[in-house]
């Protein structure tokens, strides 16, 4: 197996919960997620990201709203729903119940 493979599967696992935590607070352009994901060293393409956020938005977690732009056609902002906040609040929970797991299989190996 290759490590890539498992590393990208492994990204792949929480990049829902990164978008999530991208929009807690503060309404996002597309173009800033995937720069706040780069930052993270969680690179994504638009052909990964788009999908996501569609399917996040049909399952009532974002909502979003166009905003005219200086610099161009409008702009389209994603932001959380009512509901997409409960949903990260839970997913934290999660979250924070796997990376203390795995830090105790991590000090118990032998």
């Amino acid at each position: 197996m290759k490590i890539d493979n498992t590393k990208a599967q492994m990204r792949k696992g929480v990049l829902e919960y990164c978008i999530l935590l991208l929009l807690d607070g503060k309404p996002l352009y597309a173009i800033n997620l995937m720069q706040g994901l780069k930052e993270a060293k969680m690179i994504v393409v638009e052909g990964t990201l788009y999908p996501l956020l569609t399917r996040l938005k049909n399952d009532g977690l974002l909502t979003y709203k166009w905003e005219e732009s200086t610099q161009g056609p409008p702009r389209k902002y994603y932001e959380l729903t009512e509901t997409g906040k409960k949903f990260l609040k839970e997913l934290e929970g999660s979250w924070n119940e796997l990376v203390g797991a795995v830090g105790t299989v991590k000090q118990n190996r032998a």
